[in-house]
Formats: structure tokens, C-alpha cells, sequence
């Protein structure tokens, strides 16, 4: 089997991995985005073209404020650091998430880093910010009513293919592998209707003590996956 050609990650564990070292969450959180960086670079060397980080869910708002303060300007400071190496290197940066009840300062630095990246092609990262899976879903099946209801489109238009169009991963493809760190398994709200058909790796390790290895050997094994979608597989088949 290839390389996927998407990747998902539930980048789980900072805060625990702080508390283990006994450090404050903020200090995990810190360790989380450089982590990040090296993962986001190893996805492009191992040629892969899109690549999800789970950055900040619609339930993480629920955290205390000076926890969510932090991870605001840590969502900031990676931008401001890192978009420029980004674009040089080709990649597009794309953010999914309900943008409504965003700061004006992070609506517009989100803005910025999609139409600053938005002609790159080597490669796409996705950053799901204030995102729920549910709340997606919810979302597009909103807007479908609404339109039935003006006469812009008819029931009978809508099926599992076309309903994607309406989600904010709209044109991307579903993920092939998700891998999840913190030792959790479950998908915990994200890319639900996506992840239909992906394959699952929960990991043990903390989001910061994830790296290019990791990475390498979750495709690996990924590559020894047979991949039926419901079906059967071609060497059943030759059988």
C-alpha cells in the first residue's frame, strides 16, 4: 500500500505532560507547538499532502480562561513565526471551525495565513480551530435547509457525496490515518463523517515526545494496512 495521502492528528497529552514534569499546562502547551513544527516538516518529507492537527476544539473553550489566553497567543505566535518558513516551502495553510465569536485579532491572522499560502501546492496543512465535528455536521445541515427552503436546491440533491460539499472540509480528502497521542482512544469530536474509513493508531506517548519517528512508524504501518471500505481486498479476491 502508498504512503496516505492525508493525515489526521488529536494532538492529546500537553497538559500532562507538563503536570508529569511539574511544570505549569502552559509550559506543555509550549512543548505541544514545537513538537508541531517538526511534524509538520517530517509530513512533507515523507510525502505526504495533507496533514489535520486537531489545535483547538469547540469544547475547548470550556477551559479556564487563562488556559485558553495562553493557547490563543501560542495560536498567534506560531502563525506569526512560522507562516512565512510555511510559504516558502510551498505549503497552504487552511483553517476549518466555526469562525463566529473569534477575537477580531485572530479571525484576521487566520484570514491572512490562508490567503498568504492559498496558491502554495506542496503540501496542505489544516488546522481545525474551534472545531467540532458535531457542530460542522450541524452547521451544513443548516444551511442546506435554509436553502431548500428558498428553492436553491432539492432534496432530492442531497446525498452522502454532495452533503460533504457543505462541510468545512469541503474539496479536501477524507483522512486516511488518524493517529491520536495521550494514551485516549477515542476521536473525541473530530472528523467524524470524515473519518469513516480512516485508519486509528492510539498512541501512548504525550503530544510533545511525538516526533518525526513516530511519524515514520505510524506510516509504516499504515502501508501494511489492507484497506477493504466495506469490501473485499484484491488478494481475497485472487483467492
Amino acid at each position: 500500500m502508498s504512503k496516505p495521502a492525508h493525515i489526521g492528528i488529536i494532538m492529546d497529552g500537553n497538559g500532562r505532560w507538563a503536570t508529569a514534569r511539574g511544570l505549569p499546562r502552559a509550559a506543555g502547551h509550549r512543548a505541544g507547538v514545537e513538537a508541531l513544527r517538526k511534524v509538520v516538516r517530517a509530513t512533507g518529507d515523507q510525502g505526504v499532502r495533507w496533514l489535520t492537527v486537531y489545535a483547538f476544539s469547540s469544547e475547548n473553550w470550556t477551559r479556564p480562561p487563562t488556559e485558553v489566553s495562553d493557547l490563543m497567543g501560542l495560536l498567534k505566535l506560531f502563525i506569526r513565526r512560522d507562516l512565512a518558513e510555511l510559504h516558502q516551502n510551498g505549503v497552504r495553510v487552511r483553517i476549518v471551525g466555526d469562525r463566529r465569536g473569534l477575537a477580531p485579532d485572530i479571525r484576521n491572522l487566520l484570514e491572512e495565513a490562508e490567503a498568504l499560502t492559498a496558491d502554495n501546492t506542496e503540501m496542505t496543512l489544516v488546522i481545525a480551530f474551534s472545531y467540532g465535528s458535531r457542530d460542522e455536521i450541524a452547521r451544513a445541515a443548516a444551511k442546506i435547509a435554509r436553502m431548500a427552503s428558498e428553492g436553491e436546491i432539492s432534496w432530492s440533491q442531497v446525498t452522502a457525496e454532495t452533503f460533504g460539499a457543505f462541510l468545512d472540509t469541503a474539496g479536501m480528502p477524507d483522512p486516511d490515518l488518524i493517529i491520536r497521542t495521550g494514551g485516549d482512544q477515542r476521536l473525541s469530536n473530530f472528523l467524524l463523517w470524515q473519518a469513516a474509513y480512516a485508519e486509528l493508531i492510539f498512541l501512548p506517548c504525550y503530544w510533545p515526545d511525538f516526533g518525526p519517528k513516530d511519524l515514520a512508524e505510524a506510516i509504516h504501518w499504515f502501508e501494511g494496512r489492507d484497506r477493504r471500505f466495506g469490501g473485499v481486498s484484491a488478494r481475497d479476491v485472487a483467492s
